[in-house]
């Protein structure tokens, strides 16, 4: 690989020599024409060569050996800046062509046990700036070489409750490195559910899938996978573990909830078959998950074993349909989930990752997927706890049941040793282990990794958080908002001014309880409802903003019901979406996780309700299924989601800004059915 720079180097470097040539040997073979050789090459710019080769003076051309070493020249100046361009990735539809296939046979063929074993594992980098030196750095390199790592899942660092965004310079120069690094090319994942901005910051905004089930526009799914394909092939990102098949039939539901596009299977396949159009045309690979459904579940299978109790007719109508429909449409790898599904798999020690009657009879056999089958992460809970005496062995159970690629295995040394321990005895056959390692190697060739592995740092700016992107991620959040109930009396609010600009460090903020935005979340110090805040306070100066969580809200609570009885309207902002791994709670000594309000938290708002529920409107950015919990709200609007675009937009439908147009694409048990939603026109629009 060799930089744009140098290759415009080596063209006029060429270019320089020849010239020098073919001055020396004008001199020699006629001495009476000195002073007509070429101009110095500091005078040459390829881009103006042609208008530069009309003063060049004929004579010293006149030689067939001059005139082809000149031809030679030139076609070499026309060319490498070409090549140079093309050196780094340039995303397009998703194509395995002849000579890609070649490729990928060629190199299957020279690879050794280890390197095929190795391209099966797919461990997690998470982007940041590290030193070239760094042990970080040092060490994930040397997993990659160790390992022979086909794959790599990329995230940024986690620290409950804190997740630290990366920029995409960060991530994109990580990622360059690691990919010059690697003997092969390296297929880059991530979860990029709402967007690339979901790990990167300054990348375009989306809301949670269910906020396009209640926009219902195909269009905007369409131009979500367009989006973000974009955005994560400049970055260095090539597969996407999106789009979420599953249908949440179940409001219990701890883990999927707004993650999927809603209830109805119908729209969830045709929102699935929208965005993968959009991705793979602009060259990301899709993912369908989390097979054979996750969505009729209680258990988040981070922590433990999920069950799905459907019987065979009722898997075939609602679980499996949006999967059929997504392989139909050309969804490039199913993710298998670890749930348990006693109509397809009777044994209770196997989960669907690990059941070749679910990954080989059904997906591959029945349902004809010829894509890559990945596994769910190997270190969630839901799988370690049946595995806890041999880790090793989750990797070959989960490939002996049809999975091509392993993600996330809870112990990489002892996992590929137990791979290679397997082919090496017999247990898995090399033919079997060459298939998936040729659909892996077929599938970097399909996205041109064959030719040239680095993204170009100097196009990110050109293509991360284009303004007419962020655009219309906000006007998709903008279209979702749902009105579920409205007791006519609070909306819309009325602005009282705007801020008023003050200097540095000087600024004191007075409120008022005229009007009062309770902001419940998980944790008052994470950035969760700053954005809401912000919009609040730019339309009412002196509004009341008051955050709690379940840790204080207990001792908060005398504070907020009094300014809550003061006030003239109440606005109370519930922050609440799947976490994976979340354990707010223990039953019977058993963590489980729950988007259900059963803490400190739900108590004050009961009250809230309970003595100002008349003036109170209740905000579900997230879960649309709170209010199931709260029978006495009166006013009640959805969001769908809790990123930053979807507080923008709860603003703007409480004071009328937009037309509210939204439906529910779930239903609420003992609330509203699915299609429901009130309209309302815009009344205070900028």
């Amino acid at each position: 690989m060799i930089a744009d720079s140098h290759a415009s180097c080596s063209a006029r470097d060429i270019f320089c020599l020849m010239s020098n040539r073919l001055r020396s040997s004008s001199t020699r073979r006629a001495s009476n024409r000195e002073g007509h050789g070429l101009q110095p090459c500091r005078t040459v710019h390829p881009p103006m060569f042609s208008a530069r080769l009309k003063v060049v003076p004929s004579p010293i051309l006149r030689h067939p050996a001059q005139k082809a070493v000149f031809v030679f020249v030139l076609t070499c100046l026309l060319i490498l800046p070409a090549y140079a361009r093309t050196k780094y990735q340039q995303a397009g539809p998703i194509h395995l062509g002849h000579n890609g296939q070649k490729w990928a046979q060629k190199t299957l063929s020279k690879l050794s046990v280890e390197e095929k074993v190795g391209q099966l594992f797919m461990p997690w980098v998470r982007a940041e700036f590290l030193n070239v030196n760094d042990p970080e750095y040092l060490q994930l390199r040397d997993t990659v070489v160790k390992y022979h790592i086909g794959s790599l899942a990329m995230t940024v660092p986690f620290e409950p409750p804190f997740l630290y965004k990366s920029q995409p310079y960060e991530a994109a120069v990580l990622l360059n490195r690691l990919q010059q690094d690697s003997k092969l090319p390296l297929l880059v994942a991530a979860d990029f559910e709402r967007g690339v901005t979901m790990r990167i910051n300054g990348a375009t905004s989306f809301p949670h899938a269910m906020a396009f089930g209640a926009a219902g526009k195909l269009e905007y799914a369409e131009a979500f996978g367009r989006i973000t394909a974009q955005e994560s092939r400049a970055i260095g990102v090539h597969w996407n573990f999106f789009p979420d098949a599953d249908v949440n039939s179940n409001p219990a539901n701890p883990i999927i909830n707004t993650r999927s596009f809603g209830e109805d299977p119908q729209q969830v396949g045709d929102m699935l078959t929208a965005y993968i159009r959009g991705a793979r045309e602009n060259g990301m690979m899709t993912t369908a998950k989390h097979f054979p459904g996750h969505g009729d579940t209680a258990t988040d299978s981070h922590l433990g074993v999920a069950q799905v109790t459907g019987n065979m007719e009722r898997l075939q109508a609602t679980e499996l349909a949006p999967f059929r429909k997504a392989i139909a449409d050309g969804v490039d790898s199913v993710m298998v989930a670890h749930v348990t599904v006693p109509a397809l798999d009777p044994d209770p020690s196997h989960v669907a990752t690990t059941s070749s009657a679910i990954v080989t009879g059904l997906l591959k056999n029945q349902l004809g997927f010829k894509g890559i089958v990945v596994t769910d992460a190997l270190d969630m809970g839901a799988l370690t706890r049946l595995y806890s005496r041999d880790l090793g062995r989750e990797a070959v159970d989960a490939f002996k049941a049809g999975n091509d690629v392993l993600l996330i295995p809870a112990d990489l040394d002892a996992s590929v040793q137990a791979m290679v321990k397997a082919v090496h005895s017999g247990e898995i056959s090399e033919a079997r282990l060459d298939e998936s390692v040729l659909k892996i190697l077929e599938a970097k060739a399909s996205l041109g990794l064959n030719k040239t592995r680095l993204v170009d740092l100097a196009r990110l700016s050109e293509i991360v958080g284009k303004p007419e992107s962020i655009a219309l991620g906000q006007r998709i959040s903008d279209d979702s908002i749902t009105l579920v109930r409205d007791n006519n009396t609070l909306l819309p609010l009325k602005k009282t001014g705007t801020v008023k600009p003050g200097l540095p460090y000087q600024k004191v903020e007075e409120t008022s309880d005229r009007v009062v935005l309770v902001i419940f979340s998980e944790d008052v110090r994470t950035g969760t409802g700053r954005t809401m805040e912000r919009q609040m306070r730019s339309r009412i100066p002196d509004a009341n903003v008051i955050y709690v969580d379940p840790r204080i809200a207990g001792a908060m609570s005398d504070a907020v019901l009094k300014a809550a009885d003061q006030a003239q309207s109440v606005v109370a902002a519930v922050f609440m979406a799947p976490t994976p791994g979340k354990i707010p709670k223990a039953v019977s000594d058993n963590m489980k996780n729950s988007v259900a309000r059963q803490d400190a938290s739900s108590l004050l708002l009961q009250n809230l309700l309970d003595s100002a529920g008349r003036k109170t409107v209740v905000v579900a950015a997230g879960n649309p299924y709170l209010a199931q919990d709260f029978p006495a709200i009166q006013s009640y609007m959805c969001t769908f989601s809790d990123e930053t675009v979807s507080e923008i937009s709860a603003i703007k439908a409480l004071f009328g800004e937009i037309a509210i147009r939204g439906h529910l694409p779930v239903t609420i048990p003992n609330v509203a059915p699915r299609g429901a939603g009130i309209g309302r026109a815009a009344q205070n629009a900028n």
